[in-house]
């Protein structure tokens, strides 16, 4: 695996989509998508969890809500790539971020 892309949610219902459909479209094989739901009250998890059904290099994992802090850290700790990638799920990337 050659890059992880860690991504705190929390309560973004509103952004998480827009920021899935931003990364998606660059990601390959050698890349892996690692949400991590803090806690949140809303229909973000259900959203993530409708991509990762369809794309198996996405991942969900739900915590208690603990902070961004934290979510970021369990994410960086599940994360099987050489490299990291930070993102904040309010944010988007332009198509060659990556590049």
């Amino acid at each position: 695996m050659k890059l992880s892309i860690v991504i705190p949610i929390y309560n973004a219902e509103r952004y998480i989509e827009e920021c899935l459909v931003s990364i998606l479209p660059e990601m390959n094989n050698d890349m892996e998508l690692l949400l991590i739901d803090d806690g949140s009250k809303d229909n973000s998890p259900t959203i993530v969890e409708e991509y990762s059904k369809k794309d198996k290099r996405i991942q969900l994992v739900r915590q208690k809500n603990a902070g961004s802090g934290a979510a970021r850290n369990n994410g960086i700790r599940r994360a099987k790539g050489q490299y990291i990638c930070l993102l904040d799920a309010d944010d988007t990337w332009e198509n060659n971020f990556l590049e």
